[in-house]
């Protein structure tokens, strides 16, 4: 059996462990705890180590969704997930702006450690405060659309969404592996 292993990162409440229960075909694995430092402010608990979730495309061929840890005093736990990745998608809440630069934060720790392809996927798009796909790119220190990865949004309440989102992933990861 082929497996694909996908990574999905972001800062704390950017909707990781939502979006992996939203698609896994069987009970996710976590490790959540209640939440005690400043986390306690967005949600009573937070992950401590990872989620793991599965998703099959027939006998042959599956995708393992690892979630990581918000909290980069988890950091660890990003370093092991991202050695054996495929692939990732950096989750980041639209309607936080004052979390984008713990989004950088983790976007350059990925990167040095992994050249692997990513895409990142905006979430809380229905809020009123959620910034747009423009000037997020560009808080999140993409000047230049060139060099941008694919940003989309997503909706980690929704199998759909996340479905989507997951396809543009294998098929950017895809594309990359052809250039």
């Amino acid at each position: 059996m082929e497996i694909m292993r996908l990574v999905v990162t972001g800062p704390v409440g950017a909707g990781k462990s939502t979006f992996i229960r939203s698609v896994s075909e069987i009970a996710v694995v976590d490790t959540d705890r209640q939440a005690t430092d400043e986390t306690s402010l967005i949600k009573q608990k937070t992950t401590v180590a990872f989620d793991f979730g599965r998703l099959a495309f027939g006998p042959e061929m599956a995708l393992h969704l690892y979630g990581t840890p918000g909290q980069s005093r988890f950091d660890f736990m990003w370093d092991i997930l991202i050695q054996k990745a495929h692939a990732y998608i950096l989750l980041v809440a639209a309607h936080r702006p004052r979390e984008f630069v713990d989004a950088r934060r983790i976007r350059a720790f990925m990167r040095q450690r992994s050249q692997v392809p990513m895409i990142i996927g905006l979430t809380h798009m229905d809020s009123p405060n959620a910034w747009d796909i423009e000037n997020t790119a560009i808080a999140l220190g993409y000047l230049n659309a060139d060099k941008c990865p694919p940003i989309i949004t997503v909706n980690p309440n929704e199998a759909a969404s996340v479905a989507q989102a997951i396809i543009t992933l294998v098929q950017h990861s895809m594309q990359n592996c052809l250039v």
